[in-house]
């Protein structure tokens, strides 16, 4: 009986019998599977946790933010919008003051520290080379020493006008002041350099550092190329007292010079029309400015533009404002009428 069983059923059951065998290399492989499953599936847990969490934080922060603040909104939170109406209004306040007779206190030594208020101020241009010249000058019209100040006391100031040399200390500067402190007559621009083509500067400069100095109702510009009858000019000044925004000269026009080399060429001709005429102005040699107007000059010096002559620089500076032009043929100092003021030397 037991032959008749089939061999595929003696097989089955010896398989059947024998124990299940697993490698060691598959379980291996099989527990570091399951790790790296733990791993991932933490980490993928942890980051969508952290992405909540920066979430929420994000959305508290955005609802505890300010509103948007524009530019004006800082400024004013800051304090920047009042300090900038402060500057504006000070700067207001200083041009209104300026322009209603506040000078700063830069007297210089031949000034007048006590306030006391002059008729006029005489300024004669002067060079270093011109020391002969004002000897001259010194010995017929003009007063020196106990004189001058005399003549200040009757509200008249007379000073030489020089800047300062293009080397600063140097020998030419030396000699004035030294002809300074034995004269006492120079007004010195420190902030000015003597040179001929720097005349329209000049010009500024005088009058901005005579207003800034004297408190005077005239300020007068004087070639060093024409004698004076200083009290024909005092009393001229005497009969135009008080009388506001006055420019007065020897009032002339022409023909602006275009062609280099020759003399009075004015290098911006193009800037006075077809006709290349100017306009209306006193004649340099002697020009005469109120006190209002000499403040104009000296509140916008920075601004004002100047031309080749300082002539026509006054003049173009005149055309701005509303002064009151004064053509005074005593002023015309090449005429050979007998009342004149002024004489060529």
């Amino acid at each position: 009986m037991e032959s008749s069983i089939p061999v595929s059923a003696k097989s089955e059951r010896r398989w059947r019998s024998k124990p299940l065998q697993t490698s060691k290399p598959s379980l291996v492989l099989a527990f570091f599977s399951c790790f790296a499953w733990l791993y991932v599936a933490g980490r993928l847990w942890q980051d969508a946790e952290n992405r909540t969490l920066l979430s929420n934080l994000l959305k508290r922060n955005t609802a505890q933010r300010p509103k948007f603040l524009t530019v004006e909104d800082k400024l004013v939170v800051l304090g920047c919008k009042d300090l900038e109406r402060r500057i504006v209004e000070a700067e207001m306040e200083l041009t209104l003051a300026k322009s209603q007779g506040y000078l700063k206190n830069r007297l210089s030594e031949n000034g007048s520290s006590s306030g006391k208020k002059f008729l006029a101020v005489i300024g004669i241009y002067t060079g270093f080379g011109s020391h002969l010249k004002r000897k001259v000058f010194r010995g017929s019209w003009m007063p020196r020493g106990d004189a001058l100040k005399k003549l200040e006391e009757r509200g008249v100031v007379i000073r030489f006008v020089i800047g300062r040399s293009a080397n600063r200390g140097d020998s030419l500067d030396r000699n004035i002041d030294g002809e300074n402190r034995s004269t006492k007559d120079f007004l010195i621009l420190e902030g000015h350099e003597e040179a001929q083509e720097e005349l329209p500067k000049k010009v500024k400069s005088f009058f901005s550092t005579a207003v800034q100095t004297w408190d005077a109702e005239f300020y007068v510009k004087v070639d060093d190329n024409i004698n004076l009858d200083l009290e024909g000019l005092i009393e001229l000044l005497e009969h135009r007292r008080s009388q506001d925004s006055a420019y007065i000269g020897c009032m002339k026009s022409g023909e602006v010079v275009t062609e280099e080399g020759k003399p009075w060429y004015e290098p911006e001709w193009w800037k006075f029309g077809d006709e290349k005429s100017y306009f209306r102005h006193a004649s340099g040699s002697l020009l005469i400015l109120s006190k209002n107007l000499a403040r104009y000059i000296d509140i916008n010096s920075a601004s004002l533009k100047s031309y080749a002559h300082d002539d026509t620089s006054v003049g173009s500076w005149m055309m701005g404002v509303q002064a009151t032009y004064i053509d005074d043929n005593r002023l015309c100092c090449g005429s050979i009428k007998q009342d004149k003021v002024c004489s060529l030397a």
